[in-house]
């Protein structure tokens, strides 16, 4: 059997050794690069915490006259009601019952203090979160059976958990346990279809 033959060590010199030197480093940068960027990805913001705060593209292209679609924003429930001819000669009937129907108080945007609160006619967007306790108040349409509301019920929102009641502009009744009108949010139109809730030209909400 034979025997192996080991051969002494060559010595390294400077320059090897500083060849080795830097690559090492370097490796050891990379490793660290390694463990630093999943570090920090886990401090930046989640996708649901960013949508949370974002603002939210409706497509109303399908929306009939009388029909409500339901958007959620900011966690919140976003009523968009495309209102019929009918629903909108309600407001003016309802007036003199109501508890602010200038919307003096601070509940929307400049563009919806007027007597439809919105910025078309037809189309009405509020926060579907009564301003009481924060229920969600259900559509309640003219002629409904519903004891809660009076005889002459023309039509709108109604709160079942304490009784408030709003008109179809989201402007509540007088002696309501609701203080003030539903919150219409800022938003936009983008297209003659869609439209962005949550900011408008003047930026983010």
């Amino acid at each position: 059997m034979s025997s192996a033959v080991i051969h002494p060590a060559s010595p390294i010199s400077t320059s090897d050794r500083r060849t080795w030197i830097l690559a090492s480093s370097a490796m050891g940068a990379a490793a660290a690069a390694g463990v630093a960027v999943p570090l920090v990805s886990s401090f930046a913001p989640s996708e649901r915490a960013k949508a949370q705060g974002a603002a939210v593209e409706v497509d109303i292209s399908g929306l009939a006259p009388g029909q409500m679609i339901t958007a959620e924003w900011r966690g919140k429930p976003v009523w968009v009601l495309r209102r019929t001819p009918e629903m909108l000669a309600s407001l003016a009937s309802a007036t003199h019952d109501l508890a602010d129907p200038d919307s003096a108080k601070d509940q929307q945007p400049d563009y919806a203090q007027n007597a439809t609160r919105s910025r078309q006619p037809e189309i009405f967007v509020a926060v579907g979160i009564c301003t009481h306790l924060g229920c969600s108040p259900v559509t309640l349409p003219e002629g409904t059976s519903n004891p809660s509301v009076p005889a002459d019920w023309s039509g709108g929102f109604f709160c079942p958990c304490h009784g408030s009641t709003f008109d179809f502009a989201g402007r509540v009744f007088k002696n309501k346990p609701a203080p003030t009108n539903l919150e219409v949010p800022r938003y936009a139109f983008v297209s003659d279809s869609r439209i962005v809730i949550g900011e408008d030209e003047t930026g983010a909400a």
